[in-house]
């Protein structure tokens, strides 16, 4: 089962989509939102697996919403105009959706959904095996310099692009991974996910403080300083906590 929110300023838009989705009992909608600031709000309490998101609303659009999430949840665009299905593929968006949306597409949308949950299930069992431990050593290479160096001594990764830079020591290298790939390999119990671009050792943390807006900022023992968003903050102090 999936929980699906539907966020559309259009009340008989919204209804379609429900009447559409009757034929799929997998999907289970948990709630509606009447805009962007609207869907923020019930992401926030409903926990949707799935987003059937509008681009243009009155607020803001769908991508404005997504920017202000930590972490999206999966997405199907449903949108009136498909000027927007380019960028919406750089949002990672699993499907999209033109209105009146067809039941043909909406099945071929969820079908997509349920080979891109087997995909991750086999990803997940897979990185169970291979986790790594902070005493494992990664072989990082940047060019024409290579190092060998123990998971313990990295005390940051930072997100650039497709990239990941590796802070240890003295070095910065780049590594063609994302910081999404890196985080499934790493041990929780070592390594953080402090906010979207940065992943910290939390051995290497010298200072925290409090930051605005309920986060927190930590200080690396290389002097970088990273700010932990307020969601991750109250993670990171259950995560602390006796």
């Amino acid at each position: 089962m999936k929980k699906a929110l539907i966020i559309d300023d259009e009340r008989l838009a919204r209804s379609e989509l429900k009447k559409l989705l009757a034929d799929h009992p997998e999907i289970v909608i948990v709630g509606e939102a009447v805009n962007a600031k609207d869907g923020l709000e019930k992401i926030e309490t409903l926990h949707p697996d799935l987003l059937f998101l509008d681009i243009q609303m009155p607020d803001k659009t769908g991508f404005d919403m997504l920017a202000e999430l930590e972490k999206a949840p999966q997405v199907i665009f449903t949108t009136a105009y498909d000027e927007h299905a380019l960028k919406a593929f750089e949002y990672n968006a699993l499907d999209y959706l033109l209105k009146p949306v067809e039941p043909k597409r909406l099945a071929d949308a969820i079908q997509k959904l349920h080979q891109l949950e087997e995909k991750e299930r086999q990803a997940e069992a897979g990185a169970i095996r291979t986790i790594l431990s902070e005493n494992d050593q990664v072989f990082v290479k940047d060019g024409d310099r290579c190092w060998f160096v123990k998971l313990q001594e990295i005390r940051l990764f930072e997100s650039v692009g497709n990239y990941a830079r590796v802070y240890f020591e003295g070095n910065k290298p780049l590594i063609l991974k994302s910081l999404n790939a890196l985080e499934e390999r790493l041990d929780e119990r070592t390594f953080f996910r402090a906010n979207r671009k940065h992943i910290v050792n939390l051995r290497m943390i010298e200072k925290i403080d409090t930051y605005f807006n309920g986060g927190l900022l930590l200080e690396m023992r290389g002097g970088e300083k990273i700010e932990v968003s307020r969601r991750q903050a109250v993670k990171f102090k259950e995560m602390m906590s006796l």
